[in-house]
């Protein structure tokens, strides 16, 4: 079943996370624990981050600086079609402009259409640790770039133009949405704006960048659908599991910390304090959305997933 079935089928507010892939070399048992421990709360699906490769600085012997591509983590394709076949959950991986060429990505649609993956989540992806150099022009510069190869891949035209088949189930994908402003759009404006795009060109639901304050998420809803956007817009929600993020976490996503949180954040004299703040915070902030009447409630687990047990525990 496709996510947006899932979400319009789900007769109380759906519930879903993401996981991250194992660092390279570890066991996908990793993976497979931190579902055991979500299972009992009945995740409707699975998301998957990508990780493009990076570029890191090595000294040669002759002392000379030398630039080396390295990957850390593996891909998400095999692990969702992990995920799928051994659990029978939806398995949704992110499938990101940046780090991986446009041939990449048309091998890992294929890849994910023989082995049965039929739902992507498609997201631009972070550029601050890339250098793509001279090939940038084999990259797609924005999702909604990223967009138009799916839509044409679903149509059964490869990137060189010609024509395939045995796209029996065309992919179904969600998209990324950001309440409080992309940190490199100029305005709101502008965010309202390239989701109308990708609701237009075919996404078929958004999902939100974190954020703490609920009314950020409400008024950004209303604008939406004063725009003629009528697709599910899935909060996303993470948990503050650390003292630093009370400053990291606005920095680095443009996401703002409400003054009652940020008081209760001031006084942790340690993470394991600041963790039971997430919790409680999270918790009262998801029965607000719950009574809002949100279809689903997407939770960003990365270094948070036994709070995310908690809160799940605590709602569902």
């Amino acid at each position: 079943m496709r996510v947006i079935d899932h979400i319009k089928n789900s007769q109380s507010t759906a519930f879903s996370f993401e996981i991250l892939p194992p660092l390279k070399g570890n066991s996908i048992q990793k993976v497979y624990n931190v579902i055991d421990k979500l299972r009992e709360f009945d995740p409707k699906y699975i998301n998957i981050t990508s990780h493009h490769s990076e570029y890191i600085e090595k000294q040669q012997p002759d002392g000379s600086i030398h630039k080396v591509n390295i990957r850390k983590r593996p891909g998400s394709v095999a692990i969702a079609s992990a995920i799928q076949n051994k659990y029978g959950i939806t398995a949704v991986p992110h499938i990101i402009c940046k780090g991986f060429t446009k041939d990449e990505t048309e091998y890992a649609l294929i890849d994910l259409n023989f082995l049965g993956v039929h739902d992507l989540l498609l997201l631009r992806g972070d550029i601050k640790t890339l250098d793509v150099g001279k090939s940038a022009n084999l990259y797609h510069n924005y999702a909604t770039d990223l967009q138009q190869q799916v839509n044409n891949f679903n149509k059964g035209i490869a990137l060189d133009g010609s024509i395939f088949e045995g796209i029996d189930t065309p992919f179904s994908y969600g998209m990324a949405c950001y309440p409080e402003k992309h940190e490199e759009a100029p305005n709101l404006e502008s965010d309202i704006y390239y989701a109308k795009e990708k609701v237009k060109n075919g996404a078929d639901y958004l999902v939100t960048q974190m954020f703490f304050d609920n009314s950020k998420y409400y008024a950004f809803v209303e604008r939406l659908r004063n725009e003629g956007i009528t697709v599910p817009v899935i909060p996303g929600i993470k948990p503050i599991v650390f003292i630093n993020q009370l400053t990291v976490l606005p920095k680095i996503f443009r996401s703002e910390i409400p003054e009652p949180l940020a008081s209760e954040l001031r006084k942790c004299k340690t993470d394991d304090d600041a963790k039971t703040v997430g919790i409680e915070w999270s918790i009262q902030q998801c029965k607000d959305l719950i009574a809002y009447g949100v279809p689903s409630i997407h939770f960003y687990t990365l270094m948070a997933s036994e709070s995310v047990r908690q809160i799940a525990k605590a709602i569902y």
